[in-house]
């Protein structure tokens, strides 16, 4: 396909999704001021997979063995572009929630949704007094079975690669000793690449890796702990890029 035609896809792929995204969006924000969350949900990942559906995008999920959809827990998950969101509540087959930037919560629409629904917000300049706010709304998150997704890069991709994870995440879950599921977003990057406005239809496959207990995990090993899950969600990552490269 040339690049006039590529353009004109792309400038109708936006435009669709984004009348859906303004319309519903609303809709739900509305609904969320009458009806308790946990009972709109499903309405919600209607939204959001029509989103990725009408923007071009299909999403293929794979979980491994010993992933456990029933534990509330921290889904650790690589930044590729603005769709994350829309990808990862999509495909979790739990009651989520996520930490956002602070600075996002006044987009309209968008932040208007994110608070109403109860995310937790990330400081843009950290402090120990709004860190200490944060840890106690996540925890808060945790005991009422509620999960919370955290892209431990802090930034989205701009080469397609998984860069080195924040360790704060790490440190909450080490904490409050909530299980961790590390999670991988392939093709994503090949979809939407943050600088460019250009949308490239294709596949989006997501990995839920194993459910990693972190009961036992000591203040000390938390360092080894990040590690071992950037290591788990690159790898598919990483091996896609290879393929590709190879190709």
């Amino acid at each position: 396909m040339n690049k006039t035609l590529r353009t004109i896809r792309s400038a109708l792929l936006w435009m669709a999704s984004g009348i859906h995204f303004g319309v519903v969006g609303t809709f739900l924000v509305l609904l969320g001021l009458c009806i308790d969350p946990r009972r709109n949900d499903w309405p919600q990942r209607l939204f959001f997979r029509n989103i990725m559906r009408i923007a071009g995008a299909k999403l293929e999920v794979h979980k491994s063995a010993g992933f456990d959809p029933n534990r509330t827990s921290l889904f650790i998950c690589n930044h590729v572009n603005i769709f994350d969101p829309f990808v990862v509540y999509s495909v979790i087959p739990q009651f989520l929630r996520g930490f956002e930037l602070e600075s996002h919560f006044s987009v309209p629409i968008y932040g208007w949704m994110m608070g109403w629904f109860g995310n937790v917000p990330v400081p843009v300049t950290p402090s120990r007094e709004k860190f200490a706010i944060m840890m106690e709304r996540a925890k808060e998150a945790f005991d009422s079975g509620t999960s919370l997704i955290a892209f431990a890069e802090g930034s989205r991709t701009r080469d397609g690669h998984v860069h080195e994870f924040k360790k704060g995440v790490f440190n909450l879950a080490q904490k409050f000793g909530v299980p961790i599921v590390p999670m991988s977003i392939v093709g994503s990057y090949e979809f939407f690449r943050t600088g460019s406005w250009m949308l490239t239809p294709g596949r989006i496959t997501v990995y839920l890796h194993d459910t990693i207990d972190t009961s036992k995990v000591g203040r000390s090993e938390v360092d080894d702990l990040r590690q071992r899950v950037q290591d788990i969600v690159s790898a598919p990552v990483e091996e896609a890029i290879r393929a590709r490269e190879n190709s």
